[in-house]
């Protein structure tokens, strides 16, 4: 038996784990070399054929399905709008004893900044029910009555003391202008392109970017997979063919002093006070926490409203019988030769970087690229596991990054060839809520293609939807993020695809909400996400 230099005697396993791992590098490096070898360079200057859906009856459906009530035109002033703190809610129908099974009704009515009762409805507000000694908690829904008033329902759950919490996270006049400012801006956000031309040794430079024309000359690129478009300005010693790096560039500033005072930190998120005392919920006939069903998990399967509620810290579906993986060997075990291909955004990422430190023997194999868009791979060469993540495309807030490393979507799907042993999780959302409408429902009908076609030629390839999470209050906007989530899930309902509830999971949890939420709220995605790929095992 020959011996390695340093003196130890190679095993079976770690030799058949070293030619995994370097057949896995190759394979991912020649599968993105031979796509981006075959597909022709995006032209510049040509013209994508007009699609038929943005004129469509379904595009009037979806549009109709995100509609939100405005306010009155002479609401504008910040006076009119809706004060947390002057507004109020109620106990509706009040009982005697409240069980497992049972629902509470809550009244809430909203009153402007000097307290006066609104007649008009249009508030985005956020209602949960609780228990933080048993950390549990569940999602309310709220029904707007449209003058002013609001019916808020929970279910009841779980037995113990609960409470109701409500937020105002907008008013029905800062919900008008997040909607103005979308509908009438081409972009709030400008990207940066960098042209570079190796062969003549010529500087660098730096032109704007985005999925509209800028000013002055322009180098217009369409992709030819997708139909896409991206924009950049024309540089003055290079060629538009010299694209080399993207990265962000600006958030514009299109708020006045006086707008800006509707989405300062006074008027927005803001606890609503009420009086509805602390429920002493009983149990029903035994039960003392309602449980997931006996339907094991699958694609197409329709949300429940609401889709699950927490529990000790764990997420409990209502709508099909969700597993938990607490060891890392019973994730390792579901994933157990799968092909795990994530494309989104960072808050997908969180999923790869959970497994990743999740499974000890899961490794990162460093490609080199630009972290926040990747592509990043990791392998578990024992158990056959190949886990990719990647960005969805441009447009794409994120470092210096090579245009050839982040693609479409689309295109990534279309280039799959599908099987058992495939597992596919994409997300969309947080990087579009700077555009007008019509951008992301392009870009998702788009998708929605390629998965249709992915799922006719590869029947059991298992696609999972991660949904957008709440807490996107720096730059973005959760009212503008709800909106381009109830898009997605619109598209893709009927489809066999399964949907992961994030925003439900991120939005009554007791973390404070933030757009990349802590461990405990990512290893409940995960978990839900598991019981997709690993149903009954």
């Amino acid at each position: 038996m020959p011996k390695t230099y340093w003196g130890l005697r190679p095993t079976p396993l770690l030799c058949l784990g070293l030619i995994f791992i370097g057949g896995m590098i190759y394979w991912f490096l020649s599968f993105d070399h031979f796509r981006d070898k075959h597909v022709p360079p995006s032209p510049v200057g040509a013209k994508s054929l007009p699609d038929p859906f943005m004129e469509s009856p379904e595009l009037q459906a979806l549009l109709q399905l995100i509609h939100w009530p405005a306010p009155p035109e002479n609401a504008a002033a910040f006076a009119s709008s809706t004060s947390a703190e002057k507004s109020h809610y109620r106990l509706l129908q009040s009982q005697s004893n409240y069980t497992v099974g049972n629902m509470l009704l809550v009244s809430l009515e909203a009153r402007d900044q000097s307290g006066q009762p609104k007649h008009y409805g249009g508030d985005f507000l956020r209602a949960k029910l609780h228990s933080p000694e048993l950390k549990a908690s569940v999602a309310g829904t709220v029904e707007d009555h449209k003058n002013g008033t609001y019916t808020l329902t929970f279910p009841l759950l779980w037995a113990g003391a609960v409470k109701v919490s409500v937020c105002l996270i907008y008013s029905s006049e800062t919900v008008a202008l997040l909607r103005r400012i979308r509908d009438s801006h081409p972009s709030t956000v400008t990207f940066r392109g960098y042209f570079v031309d190796p062969g003549q040794g010529s500087k660098e430079e730096v032109t704007e970017c985005n999925v509209h024309p800028v000013s002055g000359p322009t180098c217009q690129y369409v992709d030819p997979g997708t139909g896409e478009h991206w924009f950049c300005a024309r540089p003055q010693h290079h060629s538009c063919n010299d694209l080399v790096y993207h990265s962000t560039g600006i958030y514009k500033n299109v708020l006045s002093s006086a707008e800006k005072v509707f989405l300062s930190g006074a008027a927005t998120d803001r606890i609503i006070p009420g009086s509805v005392p602390i429920i002493q919920v009983l149990p029903s006939h035994q039960l003392t926490v309602a449980t997931s069903p006996p339907l094991p998990c699958h694609p197409g399967l329709a949300l429940t409203n609401p889709s699950g509620f927490y529990y000790k810290d764990v997420w409990v579906s209502l709508g099909c019988s969700s597993r938990t993986f607490p060891t890392s060997d019973l994730a390792l075990s579901c994933l157990r030769g799968k092909i795990v291909h994530m494309i989104g955004d960072s808050t997908l990422r969180q999923w790869w970087e959970f497994l990743l430190a999740f499974i000890p023997s899961v490794k990162h194999i460093d490609l080199h690229v630009t972290y926040k868009s990747g592509p990043l791979l990791a392998v578990e060469p024992a158990q056959g596991l190949v886990l990719r993540w990647r960005a969805h495309g441009v447009p794409l807030r994120t470092g210096k990054s090579k245009m050839a490393d982040i693609h479409y979507l689309a295109n990534e799907l279309n280039a799959l060839g599908g099987g058992p042993d495939m597992v596919v999780v994409f997300t969309l959302g947080v990087h579009f809520i700077t555009f007008p409408m019509h951008i992301y429902v392009r870009r998702v009908h788009s998708i929605r293609q390629a998965v249709a076609q992915l799922l006719a030629r590869s029947p059991q390839i298992t696609i999972v939807i991660k949904s957008a999470n709440t807490g996107y209050t720096v730059y973005g906007s959760d009212w503008l993020s709800l909106q381009l989530d109830n898009i997605l899930r619109a598209m893709f309902a009927g489809m066999r695809v399964a949907i992961v509830d994030a925003w439900a999971m991120t939005s009554c949890h007791y973390l404070p909400e933030n757009i990349h939420p802590g461990k405990v709220v990512v290893q409940n995605e995960v978990n839900a996400f598991l019981s997709y790929v690993c149903p009954g095992k």
